[in-house]
């Protein structure tokens, strides 16, 4: 059995009850909690307009949770580039990185993060970036990076002949993020695999088994400086707590709003007592047997056979583990029993044996 590693993807939920303010400062203490057990990274996500969930600014709460930590990398999960300038994101990252040596990650994404109305209001200019540019904001964010790092020509950076060529995205130096491709298709991997990044599968979003999109990014996977070889991610919803019965009482806020999301119903996420209490019409029950056959929740053993089984089947090198629930305790304890569980059968890769950063 290969050793892996586990993350965290933290969306900063926001339940009945709690405020936008209260949710930031339970992901800042998660954060905390998580580093002192064994994870290996902790990401947060990036959302527009929405009452489920507080976090809008990654690379701002980035900044505070690296403040805050010591030695778990840092990440966002991801950031929407088809809003922004990728000499902008460049430099927001290598001041991260130059904050925080060798623990910023940079993880991208294709999707707004948003509705249309959103994401025109989130534009400097007239129109979004259409989806097709995204793999040439993809290069030009890589070679802002390249470039800040000293890089230029074959190794990297900008070409001699480049009208860019003058610019810089400071603060320069050796500090660099490592850029990752998120995504729930093919597209995405495709451009991890052509560009020699990391991917990781958001199979919470998709709820795919997820094999046509990896197999597709190893198939087309061509080395690069900073990752010689393909680096699997998987990211999915997990919840762990003493016993079958604990862990589905803890996941049906998170079951019920995605049902109701499922019906183009926003809100944000019920109370425990509201969904435990929820009577689900018929059309309801079949959207959330596809709720539950996309999420993960059990006892500790459970969630970690299934992770075996997906390591397995995909040869996953780390898992991001989404964990939603309003009660804050059931929250960590849901990290630390599955922590304890990968310990326990010595399946934790140190971080000298999946670095790649």
């Amino acid at each position: 059995m290969s050793e892996f590693h586990i993350n965290v993807l933290d969306q900063s939920p926001i339940a009945t009850g709690m405020s936008p303010t209260e949710a930031i400062q339970e992901t800042a203490e998660l954060a905390q909690f998580c580093e002192e057990h064994g994870y290996h990274r902790y990401w947060v996500a990036e959302h527009h307009n929405t009452s489920a969930f507080a976090g809008a600014a990654p690379e701002i709460l980035m900044a505070h949770l690296a403040a805050r930590t010591s030695q778990i990398k840092i990440g966002s999960g991801g950031i929407m580039i088809s809003h922004y300038s990728p000499m902008k994101i460049a430099e927001q990252f290598r001041m991260l990185a130059t904050l925080a040596p060798g623990r910023i990650d940079l993880g991208i994404g294709r999707a707004p993060g948003g509705d249309a109305r959103t994401s025109a209001a989130l534009q400097a200019g007239p129109q979004a970036w259409p989806p097709e540019v995204f793999p040439q904001q993809l290069e030009m964010l890589r070679q802002f990076l390249d470039d800040a790092e000293g890089l230029s020509g074959a190794d990297g950076g900008w070409p001699d002949d480049h009208p860019y060529r003058a610019l810089h995205a400071q603060p320069t130096g050796s500090a660099a993020p490592q850029i990752w491709v998120l995504g729930s298709g093919g597209d995405s991997a495709i451009y991890a695999a052509q560009f020699g990044l990391p991917y990781v599968y958001a199979h919470f979003i998709g709820g795919e088994d997820g094999q046509h999109a990896i197999d597709i990014y190893r198939q087309h996977f061509k080395p690069a400086r900073n990752c010689p070889r393909p680096v699997v991610g998987f990211a999915l919803s997990a919840l762990a707590a003493e016993s079958e019965d604990a862990a589905s009482y803890f996941a049906a806020s998170r079951n019920l709003w995605a049902v109701r999301f499922l019906q183009g119903q926003g809100g944000i996420f019920p109370s425990l007592e509201e969904a435990n209490a929820h009577s689900y019409s018929e059309r309801e029950k079949l959207i959330l047997d596809q709720v539950r056959a996309r999420s993960l929740s059990g006892t500790a053993s459970q969630v970690a056979d299934h992770l075996i089984a997906r390591q397995k089947a995909h040869a996953v090198d780390e898992f991001f583990l989404v964990t939603i629930t309003p009660d804050a305790e059931a929250r960590r304890i849901s990290y630390a029993l599955i922590a304890q569980e990968l310990q326990k059968r010595s399946l934790l890769a140190k971080p000298e044996l999946r670095h790649i950063a």
